[in-house]
Parts: C-alpha cells; structure tokens; sequence
C-alpha cells in the first residue's frame, strides 16, 4: 500500500484525537478561518454591583490548552473565509449610509449622495485595453529614448502588456511612488475643500460650514492595471447633527457635484524640496466621475454600489498584480516578487526613495509591498454610518456571545498569544469548513428569493 501523503496523515492524526469534537467546534466557530490566532487565557464576567461570577472561561479545557479565534484579515489571498466576513460588514456599512439601517435613519436615502471616482495622474503613458489599437503610432515617432510613441497592437484587459509603460525609461516611477505616499494627504484636502466650496456657493463664511451642514462619506482605494490608486467613494451631504438631520435647503446635488469637480480640479500637496527629485505638486487625474445616487432610481443602484466597494475592500496587492501582501524587508526581496517588470521597478523606486533623509517621514520602505501607499482600503466619516466594531458587537449579540445588555458588568481578561495557523491536516479540514459556509449561505439565499425554507 502506498504512504499517505502527509497532509492526509496528519487529518487523520487529528481526527482521531479524543478532543477533535471540540477542536471541531473551535474551527467551525471561526467560519473555517485560514490562519487562526491561538491564544491562552481566561475571562471572568462579573456582576459590577453584587460581585457575582455571572461567567468565566479557561483555555485549560481546551485541546492544547488553547482557542482558536478569526485572523480578522480582509485579503482574499490570504483568508478566504475571514475576507468575505469582512466583505460582507463593508456591504452592510456601505449600505447603511445609502440606504439606513444599522442605527442610521431611512432618510438618508432622500439626501444629495453621490458616487464619486478620483484617479492618479498621468506619470507617463501605457498600454491599454481597447477595442482598437490601444495607442495609435504617431508616424513612426519615437521618444529620447529611441522607442516609440504609439502601439498598434489591440490588448484585451487581461493582456499582461496592459498597464506597462510605452517607455519605462520616460515612466515618471518617483513621481508615481511620492503621489501614493501623499495620496491620503491629497483626500484630507480634497473633503475640506470640497465644504469650502459648499459653503462659499451657499454666501456662507467658509468656517460656519460645520452650523449648516455636514459632508459625510466612504472611501475605498483601488489599483488600476498600471499599478497607480484610485478612490472610489459615497460622498453624502447631511444636516450639521448628521444622518439624523435634514440638510439645508441649498444643499442640492447639482451644487455637492459642482463643488467635488472643482475640488478635485483644484487642491494640491506639495512634497517638502528633496536635492534628489526637487520639489513636486501633486493633483488628481484629470478624469473625475460624480455620479448622483438619485432615491427614485435613476441612476446607480445603491445595492450595487455597497457591493462594489464591498469586493475592492478584501482584494489583496498579488490578486490586484500591484504589489504583494507582505512587507519586504529587503533589495533581495523584491528581485524575487512574484510581479511584472513595471511593479517590480516601482517597488525598487519606493526603497531607494526611502533611504533618503527628506522621506524618512514617509517610511516608504516600510510600505514598498504597497508601492508606498499608506492607506487604509476603506475609510469613511465619523457619521456616515456605522463602524466594523459594532458590527462585530452586534454578531456576537446575535450568537448569545456576549451578556445582555441591560446588564451591569465588569470582565476581567487574561489572554496571551501563542502562535497562529493550523498545521497541513487542519488546514485541510478549516478549508471544507469555509466551503461548507459558502454552501449553506447561497443556499439560505436561494429559499429567500424563492420564498421557500432552507433544508
């Protein structure tokens, strides 16, 4: 009889352990998560007034001594189950600041909302995917470099030309990295200049914008075929108390889109001087899209849209061809990512960038997985909607998790972590698990379209 191969062994090896029920309770708690956080300790909740032990909880009784908690990580490529339980929150608090919900009123659907996209400058041309030729040749023109000005080719989207320079020697790569590294900088201006303009088309003081009105939104960075960011973002103009408040009157869509144009047309960051690069000003691309969420439906759906941001939002840098999803600590290490040339020499740009004394600030070495953009994938307003945390607090509600809550309590926690993962038979199993999730999801979604009950 031939050897199992080793991941069978060890499956089996687990099984067969007097503690698996449990263990496959732990697994199955975490929704089959990939890379589990293992940790040793114990929570006691007690009644804050009388003292009482109302519960406690040890890891001693657990097999190995220890509990299986969600890695929590959003990437696809990393964790499967973990991303699509974190693709489904940013769905639920994208939705709930189009369309209520979530502690947010139903009449958020009626405010000016708009569904905006701002894109990287040009930092030279590239290959695209068109119907046609993705740039028509210029008479045979070519640039200082001596290769040429257009491509007569026709690349499909997935044509690994796509994306890549014309002439990676013209590419402006140091531009390209100091604009990510400075992209969320350029977002802060963006919002503020965008209530300046509102306030100012309103005949009101740029500073009493705040005792009117209140600009309310969620953003969510994406990478483009050539390896720069855009953001996409809902972009919705309440009352100044929020999503439970009426905007003013003048507070019209026509008026939140005129002012997002011209911001994004208007606000800049310069870089502080730099003896190797100068000093650069950096803007928005030229092709801003402002598109009104309209409540009677003409225009984009808003379920459409939280879904959307909601699948850009657990893409990983590797699924994206844009980076990897791991820090480099070293040259070495990115001579061997697993990416194309123009990525590759970005990576490169970002280190060398960051070993000069004027981006120190910047830590680009710290971010070259990223191509130096310093980020979050998502981020939104305070009063948008609402937060991943009470998402979380309100599953953990819902599967009895937590005390109720009327209930006056202290807890008392001592947790300590000791490792993560799961060896190759674990693995295998939490894999069929998270399966098995898939499954039973699309089948309870299918009883509800049909009307009928799940099996």
């Amino acid at each position: 009889m031939s050897r199992l191969p080793e991941t069978d062994r060890d499956a089996i090896r687990i099984a067969q352990d007097p503690h698996f029920s449990r263990w496959l309770e732990q697994v199955t708690a975490t929704g089959g998560c990939a890379h589990p956080v293992h940790l040793t300790g114990s929570t006691t909740t007690l009644d804050a007034t009388t003292g009482e032990i109302l519960h406690h909880y040890d890891t001693r009784h657990e097999p190995g001594e220890r509990l299986l908690v969600r890695c929590r990580n959003r990437r696809a490529t990393i964790c499967p189950a973990c991303s699509r339980l974190h693709a489904g929150d940013t769905y639920h608090l994208v939705r709930a600041g189009l369309l209520g919900g979530k502690t947010v009123p139903a009449t958020v659907r009626d405010r000016p909302r708009l569904f905006v996209t701002l894109t990287a400058p040009s930092f030279g041309p590239v290959h695209r995917a068109t119907d046609g030729p993705c740039r028509p040749r210029r008479d045979g023109g070519t640039c200082e470099h001596g290769r040429s000005l257009g491509c007569g080719s026709v690349h499909t989207l997935d044509a690994p030309a796509v994306g890549q320079p014309l002439c990676p020697d013209c590419y402006d790569y140091t531009g390209h990295i100091l604009w990510h590294a400075h992209a969320s900088k350029l977002w802060d201006r963006f919002v503020i200049d965008v209530r300046r303009r509102l306030a100012t088309s309103a005949g009101l003081v740029q500073a009493d914008f705040a005792q009117h009105a209140r600009l309310s939104f969620a953003r969510v960075a994406e990478y483009q075929k050539r390896a720069a960011v855009h953001v996409h973002a809902v972009v919705r103009l309440d009352g100044p108390a929020g999503p439970t408040d009426q905007p003013p009157a003048w507070g019209t869509a026509d008026r939140l889109t005129d002012a997002v144009r011209a911001s994004a047309a208007r606000v800049l960051v310069r870089t502080p001087y730099s003896p190797a690069v100068g000093e650069l000003a950096l803007r928005w691309g030229s092709q801003t899209d402002a598109r009104p969420l309209r409540a009677d439906g003409n225009g984009p759906d808003d379920d459409a849209v939280a879904a959307y941001v909601a699948k850009y939002v657990t893409k990983g840098a590797s699924e994206t061809g844009a980076g990897v999803d791991h820090k480099l600590t070293t040259r070495a290490d990115i001579d061997t990512a697993p990416v194309n040339a123009h990525v590759r020499t970005l990576m490169h740009t970002c280190w060398h960038l960051g070993g000069l004394p004027e981006h120190t600030h910047l830590r680009l070495r710290h971010w070259t997985h990223t191509l130096g953009y310093r980020g979050h994938i998502l981020t939104k307003s305070r009063a948008y909607s609402t937060t991943y945390t009470a998402l979380r607090t309100q599953r953990a509600h819902h599967h009895g998790h937590t005390p109720p809550p009327d209930t006056a309590t202290a807890t008392e926690r001592n947790w300590r972590y000791t490792g993560s993962g799961h060896t190759p038979g674990a693995a295998l199993i939490a894999a069929g698990i998270a399966e098995d999730v898939i499954v039973n999801r699309a089948t309870a979604r299918e009883a509800l379209r049909s009307g009928g009950d799940a099996d």
